[in-house]
């Protein structure tokens, strides 16, 4: 006995296969073929500043009765895309769907997620205020942002120096890790800002706590008596402290991978 197609799911592979044909020619090495046959793509979308780009891979898979009466089941790719954020987009995408329902939607949603991304690489990260250590009269207080490009990293420094106790201190060390999905490397760098060898010895806590897309900032004020190696183990455990409150790292014991007891001063937060 012949198979009995169905008409309408005749015309949504036509219109499938017209789709697909469209964004291959609009975005080129971008759009990719998984598997034809089970419908599967993918596409890799970027935004378009060069200095803060960002990237998110989104694949597809398109139902028999996509677009006349189902939505096209997807994934978003982007280690840096977190919580309220991924679900902000989630909905917009959703929006989409429903705003142009029996329509073919891929352009709208690629466009949607590379607009925002260009949001996003330009939106000034959140920033944290952690506890206090104070030995001797020199004060220690860390900062920490998400980051997820170079852009971002000037932007947190930058807003952070408008803080004038913090603009005040007598050094900033700071440093980042930033991980780049598409080379599978990371970009990282780090700044003493006149405490010799801090800068490095912070990045080096970064990377054997494994941490990425962050950026910790130290501020020392200088109270007048000279701490020697007791102001590196008071920067990093400040470093740890906050990474630790701020979920970057699972526990005490991983965060005390790298040497000293961790210390947990009373929470005091910069005003």
């Amino acid at each position: 006995m012949a198979d009995i197609i169905n008409p309408e799911n005749e015309e949504d592979l036509q219109a499938q296969i017209e789709e697909v044909e469209a964004l291959s020619s609009i975005y080129g090495d971008e759009w990719c073929v998984i598997d034809e046959a089970s419908r599967i793509f993918c596409i890799k979308i970027s935004s378009d500043a060069e200095e803060q780009k960002l990237t998110a891979c989104l694949q597809i898979i398109l139902p028999p009765d996509y677009p006349s009466a189902a939505p096209p089941i997807y994934q978003i790719n982007a280690a840096w895309l977190r919580g309220s954020e991924r679900a902000k987009l989630a909905n917009s995408l959703e929006d989409i769907y429903v705003e142009h329902a029996g329509e073919s939607i891929l352009y709208l949603w690629v466009e949607r997620i590379r607009d925002f991304l260009m949001e996003r690489s330009h939106k000034i990260p959140p920033i944290k205020h952690g506890s206090l250590i104070t030995d001797r009269r020199s004060t220690f207080q860390p900062h920490l942002a998400p980051v997820v490009t170079p852009g971002q990293v000037k932007m947190v420094l930058e807003k952070l120096y408008e803080n004038k106790k913090i603009a005040s201190a007598t050094h900033n060390i700071y440093a980042y890790r930033i991980y780049c999905e598409d080379k599978h490397s990371f970009l990282q760098d780090c700044e003493d800002d006149g405490e010799t060898a801090a800068g490095g010895r912070l990045l080096h806590l970064l990377q054997i706590l494994d941490v990425r897309d962050v950026m910790v900032v130290v501020s020392r004020w200088y109270g007048g008596i000279l701490l020697g190696p007791d102001r590196f183990k008071h920067i990093n455990n400040c470093a740890r402290n906050i990474l630790m409150d701020e979920g970057y790292v699972a526990s005490a014991d991983e965060a005390c991978k790298s040497g000293a007891k961790t210390k947990r001063p009373k929470s005091k937060k910069t005003k």
